[in-house]
């Protein structure tokens, strides 16, 4: 054997090795996103669920504007210091950002359980994570690319805000519906669009390692924050009030 069919060789099994450990850590980190979504998301129900039995809690957190801004500020923050700081936090900074999120988020939906029916809530959870689950597959098996519904999506979501903001001041009941039910029509293609971008940057993942896992972690972010405002908008359209 030569010298250039050594080489050959070599890098051949490099290659394949390479490639083997691409397909063992795809899965892994997908799992990953999936297993940090639904802890996320159980953290989140049982904060909410405490707090609102918690009478000195409530009067804490609604008896003025201040606290319910210092939590809405509080999230924000930590979503954009964890997005803009990936690559200097550790995983476990990363991932105890995410769970304090999950709380913070818990407390400020804490709300639902004194609007809304046991009932109605548990039922809208269950439309919800049967829609989210259906359209997380269809972005994650489509061959179509969605990176130019993923660009209207996100000005649309603008707009969204926008309106919703508008409509405080406006207290139009007519106009918060239309407002919520475009808000689940965009967080549903959302989920589709993330679910996509999530695989196609794991599947570039050359492993593992703590790197990928923490793409992983805000890709379980992404999805969780698809769930939860689709989750809300669905709850303003179909909960049923005490």
């Amino acid at each position: 054997m030569n010298e250039k069919e050594l080489y050959n060789l070599v890098n051949e099994r490099t290659i394949n090795r390479r490639e083997w450990e691409q397909g063992l850590a795809f899965p892994t980190l997908m799992r990953k996103v999936y297993v940090w979504m639904a802890l996320a998301l159980a953290i989140t129900g049982v904060t909410a669920f405490g707090v609102a039995n918690s009478p000195i809690l409530l009067q804490t957190i609604y008896s003025s504007q201040t606290a319910l801004w210092i939590l809405a500020l509080a999230e924000l923050g930590i979503v954009f210091y964890t997005s803009a700081r990936l690559d200097k936090l550790s995983l476990t900074t990363a991932t105890f950002l995410f769970i304090l999120f999950s709380v913070l988020n818990g407390v400020t939906m804490s709300f639902i359980f004194l609007l809304y029916t046991m009932s109605s809530i548990a039922t809208t959870f269950f439309v919800t994570a049967g829609t989210f689950a259906a359209m997380a597959l269809i972005g994650y098996t489509t061959k179509k690319d969605l990176t130019k519904l993923g660009g209207i999506l996100f000005m649309a979501l603008i707009g969204l805000i926008i309106a919703g903001i508008v409509n405080i001041f406006m207290r139009n009941s007519m106009f918060n519906m239309i407002i919520s039910g475009l808000g689940v029509l965009i967080f549903v293609g959302l989920t589709a669009w993330d679910s996509q971008k999530i695989k196609q940057m794991l599947l570039m993942a050359p492993d593992a390692g703590e790197a990928s896992q923490k793409i992983a972690l805000m890709g379980s972010l992404s999805l969780y924050l698809d769930f939860i405002n689709m989750f809300i908008y669905l709850l303003r359209l179909f909960g049923r009030r005490d």
